[in-house]
C-alpha cells in the first residue's frame, strides 16, 4: 500500500471508520473484531489469538496460557517479547481505555489539569515545562518555568523521592489539585479543577530573525493529530511569506501521533523538491507482510533545505519519524538530548473498553534506515533548563539552535552535560513504556 497525503480526506474517512467499527459487538477495527465477550477468559484468548496474528514478535515472544493470569494486565505483559540480541524487550506496547484514546487521537481533546512537569529528571526544582492553552492551568495563569513547591501539601522533593506523580493525573472531571507555586514575582496557591479540554498541538509559530539578519521559521508542535494539520499548513504559509530560510523545528516534548499527519509535516518541509519520494516505510512481520506499506512525500511548495530540530527523552514515535525520514533528503541537525527510542507503531486494537497498542510494525526511511532502539543521538547536545517560553530566542535550546544554524557551532556548555545525559537516558530505556501524566507515545497508522 502507497499513501500520498495532501490534506485532511484520508485521515477523516479512517476517522469514520473507527468510530464504526467501534459501535460493533465488542469493538475492534473493521478487520480486527475485538472479544465476543467481555469475560476475563473471553478477553484473554481474544488477546492471545491477536498477538499470534499481529503482534510484530509473533512467534519469538511467550505464548502462556491465560488461566495463570488474574487480570488483562498481567496477560498482554506476560505475552510480550522479551527481547534478543541488540533487539530489546518490548516496553512500547501499552493498552489504554478506549474512551481517553479516542478522545486524544481523534476529537482533539484530554481530560487533565493540563500541566507537564520536569519529572523524568528526578530532580529539584520541579518545574512546570509545558502548559496546555486550554487547560484549567493555563485558565489560572501558570506558566512555563513556575516552580512547584507543594502538591496537595505534599514537598515536591517527596514525589521527586518516590519518583511517582500520579497525582497529577485526574481520574475523573471535578477532581482538585492545590500546588503552592513559586516564580518571579512571588509565590502563591493555585488550586485546579480537572476538566476535559480542547488540545492546542501547535502552540507557538512564529519568524525569528537572528543576530546576522537570518530569518528562522520557529514551530512548537505537541501532537500528531489531524487539528495540527490546519495550523501546520498555516505556520509554513507565514514563514515563506515572511522569507525565512532556515527552520527550527521544536519536537521536544511531542510523544507522537499518526503518521499520516507526520506526513504532512514532514511534506511542509521538504516542499516540492522531494514530491513523491517516500517518507517512511512500514514492515510488518512475515504473517501479515500484506500490510507493509508506504508513505510518500505529497507538496507543491517551496521547502527547506535543512533543518534543526529540537528534541530530547520525550521526542518519541512519530516525532523521531520525522528526524529518520527526512534525512535521506537533507541536513537535519537535532539539538537537545537523545529522543526516547521507538522505531515501532501500532495498528490499534478495541476489544470491550480497551484499546491495545502492541507493536505491529517497523518503520524505515528511504535509505532502509531504521531500528533506533537506544534513541536518536542530538547532533549538539544541550541540557534545558524549562525556564524561558517556548520559542524566546533566548531559550537554551532554541538560542542553542540559532547559534549553530549561524556558526556550525554547538554551545561550549552542552559537553558538560553529554555524558550524564547518555547515562541517564539509557536507564530510563529499561523501564516498559515510561510516560509522564497526560503524555502519550504513539505511531498509529492511520
Amino acid at each position: 500500500m502507497t499513501f500520498r497525503h495532501t490534506g485532511h480526506t484520508f485521515a477523516v474517512m479512517v476517522a469514520a471508520i473507527s468510530l464504526l467499527a467501534l459501535g460493533s459487538c465488542g469493538g475492534g477495527s473493521a478487520s480486527v473484531p475485538g472479544s465476543a465477550t467481555c469475560t476475563l477468559e473471553s478477553q484473554e484468548n481474544w488477546l492471545r489469538s491477536y498477538m499470534q496474528d499481529w503482534y510484530f514478535w509473533s512467534g519469538a515472544s511467550p505464548n502462556p496460557e491465560p488461566a495463570a493470569y488474574d487480570t488483562l494486565a498481567k496477560y498482554f505483559d506476560a505475552l510480550l517479547y522479551a527481547g534478543a540480541g541488540a533487539v530489546p524487550a518490548d516496553r512500547w506496547s501499552y493498552i489504554s481505555d478506549t474512551t481517553s484514546y479516542n478522545q486524544f487521537f481523534q476529537e482533539g481533546k484530554t481530560l487533565g489539569y493540563g500541566i507537564f512537569v520536569n519529572g523524568l529528571e528526578l530532580q529539584l526544582p520541579l518545574k512546570l515545562r509545558f502548559v496546555e492553552a486550554q487547560s484549567p492551568a493555563a485558565l489560572q495563569g501558570l506558566a512555563r518555568g513556575d516552580v512547584i513547591l507543594t502538591v496537595n501539601g505534599r514537598p515536591s522533593a517527596e514525589l521527586i523521592a518516590a519518583n511517582d506523580f500520579t497525582v497529577l493525573s485526574p481520574v475523573k472531571e471535578g477532581e482538585t489539585l492545590t500546588l503552592q507555586i513559586s516564580n518571579s514575582t512571588g509565590s502563591r496557591s493555585v488550586t485546579l479543577t480537572a476538566a476535559t479540554y480542547t488540545l492546542t498541538p501547535v502552540p507557538v509559530s512564529r519568524v525569528l530573525t537572528l543576530a546576522n539578519g537570518t530569518k528562522a521559521g520557529y514551530l512548537f508542535m505537541k501532537d500528531f493529530i489531524t487539528q495540527a494539520e490546519a495550523p501546520l499548513a498555516a505556520a509554513f504559509k507565514d514563514f515563506r511569506a515572511a522569507g525565512a530560510t532556515e527552520l527550527i523545528l521544536d519536537l521536544r516534548y511531542n510523544g507522537g501521533g499518526r503518521i499520516s499527519t507526520a506526513t504532512i509535516l514532514a511534506s511542509l518541509v521538504t516542499g516540492s523538491a522531494q514530491d513523491g519520494k517516500l517518507f517512511t516505510r512500514l514492515s510488518y512481520s512475515a504473517k501479515q507482510s500484506s500490510q507493509n506499506a508506504s508513505y510518500l512525500l505529497a507538496s507543491t511548495s517551496v521547502g527547506f533545505s535543512r533543518v534543526f530540530i529540537l528534541t530530547g527523552e520525550r521526542t518519541c514515535s512519530a516525532s523521531e519519524l520525522i528526524v529518520n525520514g527526512l534525512k535521506p533528503y537533507m541536513q537535519v541537525v537535532t539539538v537537545g538530548n537523545t529522543s526516547c527510542g521507538k522505531p515501532f507503531g501500532f495498528n490499534p486494537a478495541t476489544s470491550c473498553t480497551n484499546t491495545f497498542s502492541a507493536v505491529n510494525f517497523e518503520v524505515l526511511n528511504a535509505q532502509n534506515e531504521g531500528r533506533y532502539y537506544n534513541g536518536i543521538a542530538a547532533t549538539c547536545p544541550v541540557a534545558e533548563d524549562f525556564s524561558k517560553p517556548l520559542g524566546d530566542p533566548t531559550e537554551t535550546l532554541t538560542a542553542a539552535a540559532a547559534n549553530y544554524l549561524q556558526s556550525g557551532i554547538c554551545p561550549v556548555v552542552a559537553a558538560v552535560t553529554t555524558n550524564s545525559a547518555k547515562a541517564l537516558s539509557a536507564s530510563r530505556r529499561t523501564v516498559k513504556s515510561l510516560q509522564e501524566p497526560g503524555g502519550w507515545r504513539d505511531m498509529w497508522a492511520d
